[in-house]
């Protein structure tokens, strides 16, 4: 089994401001490239769960197999796990985990998935290594990957051009790559995966109420959470200048024309048997 290394840190932490948009993500707004593939008896590891969200929807959509969900900070476990109780799923079981070395034998799972992971790890081209490795023989390798750099939105704002810039550079000083959504090919095909089907996808936010939801968590995010912490106390911006971007997120998200993209990459790889 390969050693484990060092990952990159997470950029975004998890404070509420995080949570507030990890909660709302589900297996139909965030994998729904991958829900045509599952069949009730498989088993599913669902890598950087998070608060469990997707992970619960999954073992709702596997009732005969199984969901294993595993995430590197295990404080996020105890809300995962919660999820699954709320749902009253049986099916389902967490775990703490490194995505570089995952502590699984050989052809474990049916199906191995993650969701805004490999834009944050150290090395992502051996986190689909092992990701390949745990999956059986004719299984599915699936990823999902925001791209920041192709985020775009109206009216044009000089602090969110200000923001994208910051984000970009702080997510990179931390060992990650924020514009992975259109690496995952390639990432996927260095690690041996030669069976891909390479789609994008979006979430949009256009009415008032998707406007303010998504301006709020990130002009709180901009000035609460480790991002914010991460980028002051690496240089790269001061406290002013996140209020300033938190400003301009609250003033777009005001606007009636008001309109945000999120482009993500997806692969979905189908093991060689």
């Amino acid at each position: 089994m390969p050693k484990a290394q060092e990952t990159a840190v997470y950029t975004h932490g998890h404070h509420e401001s995080v949570l507030r948009s990890h909660t709302w993500r589900t297996a139909a707004n965030s994998a729904a490239y991958l829900l045509g593939s599952l069949k009730p008896p498989m088993k599913v590891l669902d890598i950087g769960c998070g608060p469990g969200t997707i992970t619960a929807d999954l073992a709702a959509l596997v009732p005969d197999g199984h969901v294993t969900g595993v995430d590197h900070a295990p404080g996020i476990l105890d809300q995962a796990r919660a999820t699954a109780a709320e749902r009253g799923l049986e099916n389902v079981d967490f775990a703490v985990a490194d995505v570089h070395a995952l502590d699984f034998p050989d052809a474990t799972f049916d199906v191995v998935h993650a969701h805004q992971v490999l834009q944050h790890v150290g090395d992502p081209v051996q986190a689909l290594r092992e990701m390949r490795r745990v999956t059986r023989p004719g299984g599915i390798v699936a990823a999902r990957d925001s791209d920041y750099a192709a985020m775009t939105w109206f009216p044009e704002s000089a602090g969110l051009d200000d923001w994208l810039d910051l984000y970009r550079r702080v997510a990179r000083a931390n060992g990650g790559e924020p514009d992975a959504g259109r690496r995952l090919k390639s990432w996927a095909l260095r690690a041996g995966l030669t069976d891909i089907t390479a789609t994008s996808a979006t979430w949009t936010y256009a009415t008032a109420q998707e406007r303010a939801w998504w301006s709020g968590l990130w002009a709180d995010r901009t000035v609460a959470s480790s991002y914010a912490e991460r980028a002051t106390e690496g240089g790269h911006a001061t406290a002013g200048h996140l209020r300033a971007i938190a400003e301009s997120w609250r003033e777009w998200g005001r606007q009636e024309d008001g309109w945000f993209a999120v482009l993500h990459g997806e692969i979905l790889c189908r093991k060689a048997a």
